[in-house]
């Protein structure tokens, strides 16, 4: 790869600390000059809007869009200032639906070399009932993924069980 050529590395963020870890590992560990950034969001609550019992009542509809537009425009100018404090060049793009399945989808339709994520550091029977993304983004992505784990998160979880 020469230093002119851009590599397309897609970074999976939501407010949580597992992300901004995963983020701020990439940027020390594994980026190079010339990178380009796709920040994907996939707001949790996206299977909610297709459950036809929510979608009775508008005001519950209204609602969640309003939280999800306030949450991700407050993620957005915060990547955006991490970015800029690093001198990175990339975009934000939101996804509805399940999150693996979406993060998957902008791996592919952007050309992706390489897909980060945070790990939540689930146990064995929460992850078994509610399933990893980290799980299915390593099993169906068709490039390398770099799971990042927060160790001292997940110790202090340890310590507190």
């Amino acid at each position: 790869m020469s230093a002119t050529s851009t590599r397309t590395v897609v970074i999976a963020v939501d407010n949580s600390e597992h992300s901004e870890y995963a983020f701020d590992f990439y940027v020390d560990n594994v980026h190079k000059e010339g990178d380009r950034i796709v920040l994907v969001h996939v707001p949790e609550f996206g299977d909610l809007l297709k459950t036809p019992a929510l979608l009775t009542d508008p005001n519950i509809v209204h609602d969640l869009l309003k939280e999800c537009e306030e949450n991700t425009k407050k993620l957005v100018d915060k990547y955006s200032v991490k970015m800029k404090a690093k001198d990175l060049s990339g975009i934000v793009k939101q996804q509805c639906g399940k999150a693996g399945e979406a993060i998957l989808e902008v791996t592919k339709t952007e050309g992706a070399a390489l897909l980060v994520l945070g790990s939540r550091g689930m146990g064995y029977v929460r992850r078994t009932f509610l399933g990893s993304v980290s799980d299915f983004c390593i099993h169906h992505c068709k490039v390398p993924v770099i799971v990042c784990r927060n160790k001292n998160h997940h110790d202090s979880c340890l310590q507190e069980t």
